[in-house]
């Protein structure tokens, strides 16, 4: 058998139980995260996010997802959990993102169906240049956690500039069902999942996560289909 051609990373988002973040851990997650956004059901505050994050053995990063934070919450969940990279999904700007001096995510919020075709992420990820990664996501009300994808066909992959880029994680909509496609097609460096691996909204399931991670890795031993010239 040949080994993959890239592991693609996977990113479990959303949780909020000590149960939730061993079971992630044991089906090879290598990233959890934790929303601090205080209107989404998947909420945890500042303290039980260090809780769970405690949890975590090495080489497994907690993320802490933010939306239109205020500089003086942003500073109480790193300060909660020191070692984690800070995830943005609202209105932020470069400046925002960088204020805290932390490495960051920031979020691209890609409207649905034929629309998203007017997005223009190039432009996007020109302006979070400082960001460790361009997370993709639907255009949903709550920011995320929705279950819906956008549409994977409105980019062009083969841009040389997309194409295997380390700065793209895809997010929005995904399950155990099609991740492999939608990996197969972008070709991202990570994969995020929320909704696609739970029972009900912020309580996770431990096959659910274990059957996400078994399609990804599906999907790494398959080759890139050859790109158009």
């Amino acid at each position: 058998m040949t080994s993959p051609l890239h592991r693609t990373r996977i990113k479990f988002c959303g949780l909020t139980r000590e149960a939730d973040v061993d079971a992630a851990v044991q089906a090879g997650a290598d990233a959890v995260g934790f929303v601090l956004y205080e209107p989404s059901p998947r909420y945890v505050s500042p303290d039980r996010a260090g809780e769970l994050a405690r949890r975590l053995p090495a080489f497994v990063t907690p993320v802490l997802l933010f939306v239109n934070a205020s500089p003086e919450w942003i500073a109480r969940g790193a300060q909660a959990v020191p070692q984690a990279v800070l995830q943005f999904h609202g209105d932020e700007s470069p400046e925002d993102c960088m204020a805290a001096r932390r490495p960051f995510l920031r979020a691209a919020r890609i409207p649905l169906g034929e629309a998203g075709r007017g997005f223009d992420l190039l432009q996007f990820a020109d302006r979070f240049v400082p960001a460790q990664a361009i997370l993709l996501d639907a255009h949903v009300d709550g920011f995320g956690g929705g279950g819906h994808s956008f549409d994977w066909t409105v980019f062009p992959w083969s841009h040389p500039r997309l194409n295997a880029s380390s700065r793209l994680v895809l997010s929005g909509g995904l399950t155990p069902a099609n991740v492999i496609d939608g990996i197969r097609l972008v070709r991202p460096w990570a994969v995020d999942v929320s909704s696609g691996i739970e029972v009900s909204k912020g309580i996770k399931s431990a096959d659910k996560m274990q059957a996400f991670v078994a399609a990804v890795r599906a999907a790494d031993a398959t080759p890139p289909p050859p790109q158009r010239p």
